[in-house]
């Protein structure tokens, strides 16, 4: 089994697609290598890209509100995305692409062994959850598969868009913090 080292090295020099001719930084998952918690989005931003970091602009100051609304830091969680390098003009990750990285999705979740993913936002809860996920009616609602407890809620991306969006996904984050009590994590 490799490391989280080995792994993010693995990343760091991916060929596997397209994506890699255009990045500028491949951005592995950042975070507690034990967490309890593990938040999957779909690709990085042009700030994630620049940074090597996942959620380093203006969704990650949205995230680190909704988090610190539960209290709890991005010490505590394990922070992904399943594409890891920046999609152009900031578009979805093709099929082809997340097709490409799902390995090393699947090989992070191995070595971090989280009670709890939430996909953050649509793509990612339909590559997760559902392919046919409805993020306006299902987020917030959770599915127990694998040993694991799955939700979704949006994307802090659509929360800067649509600001509105904010109340309902505090009360989503809420329910969250009620499954990791009810893990007997608190």
């Amino acid at each position: 089994m490799y490391t989280y080292e080995e792994l993010k090295q693995f990343v760091e020099h991916c060929p596997r697609c397209a994506l890699a001719g255009s990045r500028r930084k491949a951005v592995m998952g950042r975070g507690n290598l034990k967490a309890v918690i593990m938040f999957v989005a779909e690709a990085p931003g042009n700030s994630e890209d620049r940074d090597g970091i996942p959620f380093t602009g203006p969704s990650g100051e949205i995230l680190d509100e909704l988090l610190s609304h539960i209290g709890i830091t991005r010490q505590e969680i394990y922070l992904t995305n399943i594409v890891k390098c920046h999609p152009p003009r900031n578009r979805d990750p093709l099929p082809k692409e997340q097709e490409a990285c799902i390995a090393y999705l699947k090989y992070e979740t191995l070595l971090i062994r989280p009670k709890i993913i939430v996909c953050l936002g649509r793509v990612a809860a339909c590559r997760i959850i559902d392919g046919n996920y409805k993020i306006t009616r299902e987020h917030g609602t959770f599915l127990y598969r694998k040993n694991t407890w799955l939700t979704a809620v949006y994307h802090p991306s659509a929360i800067l868009r649509d600001p509105s969006k904010m109340e309902e996904t505090k009360k989503d984050f809420e329910k969250i913090w009620e499954k990791f009590k009810e893990l007997g994590q608190e």
